[in-house]
């Protein structure tokens, strides 16, 4: 099991009246909130309900290698979960929440915890107007990769809708499998909020360049099916589109229905709203991953971050600040971080966006190896690198150290004056 205890190695006092945790959601945040319980120094009784019979796995590889070479994808070694001495209830989703008897139901039966981390994620969000047709899907878990790849043979037509990363990331894997791809999306930018307008015009251009057909600004105005199947898409501006799966990717859902009348508040998304120590409305009760918005003190902005980086760290936080006394809490507070692959090559983003054009600060869009900068109130606050990995793990700390615009640009400058271009 990797050791993440506290750089400073000091063991934190635990909370005496916390004898039972249970954690809801098998999920990377889930196990890593288990994990780091463990690593406080706690010895009491961990239980994890899953909804999934699976054991943990990382989702990110579930749109690259899984969907590529049809290979599982990675998942926590049995005896790494033996070590942390916990109850794995498999295929068993929680039903329901009783918060003033700190009880959570599962069907008939039920478990006492004395504190509790819900780790219940997302599922994918449908458009419910599409046809129950055996050729529509979406990509969340194992199974869905088995359903999309048998669909991925050469020479069929994939019609992704919603030009996100997931999307963007499964277009690229059809072109390797030797598929047409065409993408609508109904707005005129796309991947504004995850890049901003400019970056994100940038980055999708990418995609005709690599034979995928980007319809932005349009919807789904028909679609056509031919016995069980979806055949063709017709569009708002009329433009057909002749579909062989068809691949809904438009975000996804929080999974808090079973939180209705527990007293935990939820944001209007349907996300579990938590504190800076990602403690939840009702005390004793933590959250962390996909299904909840948390207060970041960062950006000073309250919001959900449907990360792999921010999965594994809010699981470590939450499952620490549930089995320790209340002083020795620590709040978590992090620089947003992500990245994808397009088309052979890999894209990282840490920080925030803004509404000002971002400046190219190092290499060149025209060759697919670039950084780019976000400024705002003359600090550096947010950075896209193409195909430079270690520049944005630099740049991610200097963001985080609230680092000038002009000493964040001054680092490129100088750097720039030692890069020898080869004739």
């Amino acid at each position: 099991m990797p050791d993440r205890r506290p750089a400073s190695g000091i063991m934190t006092a635990l909370n005496p009246e916390v004898e039972h945790l249970v954690v809801v959601g098998g999920s990377l945040a889930g196990l890593r909130a288990a994990e780091s319980a463990r690593l406080s120094g706690f010895n009491g009784e961990i239980t994890v309900v899953s909804a999934e019979e699976e054991f943990p796995y990382d989702r990110p590889a579930l749109s690259k290698q899984c969907l590529l070479d049809g290979v599982p994808a990675p998942t926590l070694r049995d005896d790494e979960l033996r070590d942390l001495q916990l109850s794995w209830l498999g295929g068993t989703a929680a039903t329901g929440l009783d918060t003033e008897n700190r009880v959570v139901h599962i069907g008939e039966r039920t478990i006492s915890y004395s504190a509790l981390v819900i780790a219940t994620g997302t599922r994918a969000r449908s458009l419910p107007h599409l046809p129950q047709a055996a050729n529509v899907v979406t990509l969340r878990d194992e199974r869905d990769v088995a359903a999309l790849r048998d669909g991925l043979t050469p020479g069929k037509n994939l019609t992704i809708i919603g030009a996100g990363i997931i999307g963007a990331e499964i277009a690229t894997a059809a072109r390797k499998l030797g598929c047409e791809a065409t993408i609508i999306e109904a707005t005129q930018y796309p991947l504004e909020r995850a890049l901003g307008r400019h970056l994100g015009l940038m980055l999708s251009e990418w995609h005709g360049q690599n034979g995928v057909a980007l319809q932005t600004g349009v919807t789904v105005a028909d679609v056509e099916t031919d016995g069980d199947r979806v055949a063709k898409v017709t569009l708002s501006d009329g433009t057909e589109v002749p579909t062989d799966l068809l691949l809904v990717s438009i975000g996804v859902v929080p999974n808090t229905e079973w939180l209705e009348g527990s007293g935990v508040v939820l944001a209007p998304d349907g996300s579990i709203l938590c504190d800076e120590y990602l403690e939840t409305s009702v005390p004793g009760v933590y959250a962390a991953g996909d299904v909840i918005s948390w207060y970041n003190a960062h950006t000073d902005r309250t919001g959900r971050l449907e990360t792999w980086t921010s999965a594994n760290e809010q699981g470590t936080s939450a499952g620490e600040n549930a089995v320790v006394t209340r002083d020795e809490r620590r709040p978590y507070s992090t620089v947003p971080y992500f990245w994808s692959d397009w088309y052979g090559r890999r894209i990282q983003f840490a920080g925030v966006v803004t509404d000002r054009e971002p400046q190219i600060v190092h290499g060149s869009p025209e060759k697919y190896r670039f950084v780019a900068l976000f400024e705002d109130d003359g600090k550096v606050v947010g950075a896209l690198a193409v195909d430079e990995p270690s520049k944005i793990m630099k740049d991610r700390r200097r963001i985080g150290q609230r680092t000038s615009w002009d000493d964040a640009l001054e680092v490129y400058r100088k750097l720039n004056e030692t890069v020898v271009v080869a004739p």
